[in-house]
């Protein structure tokens, strides 16, 4: 079985009493009784490890040691973002993925990691994947790369040049992009600023899709906290009524993508609460206000009306060079954007991020724009970009294309060592049978085993992550289809092929 599995098995001893806790806690929740203790801490131990030594603990991890994203996801049920990803089976809430702090410790992260078993053999590979990758369902173009995600070897393809569209999976596209230009630290602010010579008050968008008018804000920036801070400085000037006005220049050209008016994503400005969503929900489809601008705007002139602070109805303007500071409020980091982002399949969060890496590059901040600036720093990367053609952030687009070779390449180098402010391109994957749009899958496969970014559209089926398989060994996959004719069947090839991945022992 190789040098890891002791160490797989240190680990799981680690993380026992985690583990066995969450496994009381989460046991009604699952539908078969052969998730024993035994099963979920073999899930935390290899899925959620990501890779033995390759991923470190550098990944966002917050103080309890559950990714924030994943406790999120836990706590409450919701449809999940992207095309086509539906709601889950009725009545089903989803369990906690295994927590993985302990997890990473138990594999000694961070220190020299001993030999791994034989890379799996590409002709083993191909007698476990065919069946599966074969399927008439999966339609008559495919793309297929698997990977060695610790060496970054080419283990096993088929067409893994040939670019096809790949749906929500570019969103691991713009996950890299994002973290190389950006950086997992920064954030998105949203502020005010006052014109000294007309005494107009500017609400300035800074790109935050996640900026809330709710009273609970759940981590992200607040409208209310920056109505009660702007007010209290205007006071300090003696202000009690002001010209209200808001700026969405940061952003260029028009705001509705290609795919027109669509419940899964709202116009793309930069300024809007909470996704420019209708009702309550935080994930998934819904209805969204078809001006986000104006009526983030409106809110914010009720909310300083609250203050005692009177304003004009609120219309477009820009904040010169002169306007003073009053005041401002941030995002949480990029890397949980970018984690929530995966997880929940945002297209709004995917949208915003690939204007905000347009933006860092100095490019026009527009639609085409962004898609160059993705690609462009996915090339300064090293990364095969040849073929790919990124029309979006989120992958709406269907004209975009990228090939499987690059999608594993990109987890490849968010697996890198040295690129430990990539990492969140790995931790925010969802989780078989846990987490995000895989919540409801792999149950009676490779629940925990397998982390992957999905991908459907009308005729369109991908999915893109790592699997550790049964020496240890972690890889990296992408399986790309066109033309699917059954979008059912289509999905359960390709998780089936990621669960032989998982049950492969083909060193």
């Amino acid at each position: 079985m190789g040098a890891v599995r002791p160490r797989l098995a240190r680990a799981a001893a680690a993380a026992g009493p985690r583990v066995a806790r969450l496994a009381t806690t989460t046991k009604p929740q699952l539908t078969r009784a052969t998730r024993t203790w035994q099963y979920t801490a073999g899930a935390a131990t290899a899925g959620l490890a990501l890779a033995a030594g390759a991923v470190t603990a550098a990944g966002p991890w917050d103080s309890s040691g559950q990714r924030t994203a994943e406790r999120d996801r836990a706590a409450a049920w919701g449809a999940t973002g992207g095309a086509d990803h539906g709601r889950g089976p009725a009545g089903r809430e989803p369990g906690a993925a295994p927590s993985a702090a302990s997890v990473l410790t138990g594999l000694g992260a961070g220190t020299t990691v001993r030999a791994a078993p034989d890379a799996p053999d590409g002709r083993a590979l191909d007698r476990v994947l065919e069946p599966f990758l074969k399927n008439p369902a999966l339609g008559p173009r495919r793309s297929v790369s698997v990977v060695d995600l610790t060496t970054g070897k080419r283990l096993y393809g088929v067409g893994g040049g040939t670019p096809l569209t790949p749906a929500s999976t570019t969103k691991i596209a713009t996950a890299v992009a994002a973290l190389s230009a950006l950086g997992p630290d920064h954030r998105l602010t949203t502020r005010t600023a006052l014109e000294p010579d007309t005494g107009e008050l500017v609400l300035v968008g800074g790109g935050d899709p996640t900026l809330t008018a709710r009273k609970k804000t759940g981590g992200h920036a607040s409208l209310r906290t920056l109505a009660a801070r702007t007010a209290a400085a205007l006071t300090e000037r003696g202000l009690r009524k002001i010209t209200l006005s808001y700026d969405t220049t940061l952003y260029a050209g028009p705001e509705l993508h290609p795919i027109g008016v669509n419940d899964n994503l709202a116009p793309v400005t930069p300024l809007m609460l909470d996704e420019a969503r209708t009702d309550d929900s935080t994930r998934g489809p819904a209805p969204r206000v078809p001006e986000p601008a104006a009526d983030a705007a409106r809110r914010f002139g009720d909310l300083l009306k609250d203050h005692g602070i009177k304003t004009t109805p609120p219309g477009p303007s820009r904040a010169t060079g002169r306007a003073e500071p009053v005041a401002a409020v941030s995002s949480p980091p990029l890397a949980t954007l970018v984690e929530r982002m995966l997880t929940n399949s945002d297209n709004d969060i995917a949208e915003a991020l690939a204007r905000h890496t347009a933006v860092a590059a100095g490019e026009r901040a527009d639609l085409a724009g962004a898609g160059d600036a993705v690609r462009a720093r996915l090339d300064r990367l090293g990364l095969p970009v040849d073929g790919a053609d990124i029309k979006d952030g989120s992958g709406l687009d269907r004209s975009g294309r990228l090939t499987a070779d690059l999608l594993t390449a990109l987890l490849v180098t968010a697996a890198d060592p040295g690129r430990p402010a990539l990492r969140p391109a790995l931790t925010g994957l969802p989780v078989a049978g846990f987490t995000g749009t895989l919540t409801g899958r792999y149950e009676d496969g490779a629940a925990g085993f397998v982390r992957a970014k999905t991908g459907t559209l009308r005729g369109v089926n991908a999915l893109a992550g790592t699997v550790v398989d049964r020496d240890g060994r972690v890889l990296a996959f992408a399986f790309m289809a066109s033309g699917t004719t059954d979008p059912g069947a289509a999905q359960e090839a390709l998780d089936k092929a990621a669960t032989a991945l998982a049950s492969c022992g083909c060193g």
